[in-house]
């Protein structure tokens, strides 16, 4: 099972930037198709972004679109999720997930292995 490990989480202010990366163990990686999720307290896993590996196929949910940028490194097993234009309803813990799947799936039970989360605070 490939093991995930999130970073880059932090406390920001409205408007500002952060990137969040995260680190695949393993030799499937290149070959699945990484998410990133994220929690508030009381809440289930909302979906954000998810890109395949096939042609790197992404999906974005619509309160991030235009905002946020899904990418990967298959040479270097990671992840990535640029987050511009930051808002305090970003705030959340963000995990990364990676399903053996093509497709971009937003459903958080398609996800076969999860990171612990990288907490992200947006200040207004």
């Amino acid at each position: 099972q490939v093991q995930l490990v999130e970073s880059g989480g932090g406390l920001v202010q409205a408007g500002d930037s952060l990137k969040l990366s995260c680190a695949a163990s393993g030799r499937t990686f290149s070959s699945q198709t990484a998410g990133w999720f994220r929690q508030v307290p009381g809440q289930e896993h909302k979906f954000v972004a998810a890109i395949s590996y096939i042609e790197g196929r992404t999906a974005y949910d619509a309160s991030v679109k235009g905002r946020f940028t899904i990418s990967r490194d298959n040479a270097k097993n990671m992840a990535y999720l640029q987050m511009n234009s930051l808002k305090p309803e970003d705030t959340a813990v963000y995990y990364c997930a990676v399903r053996n799947g093509y497709i971009a799936s937003s459903n958080s039970y398609e996800y076969d292995s999860w990171g612990q989360g990288t907490q992200v605070t947006v200040s207004s």
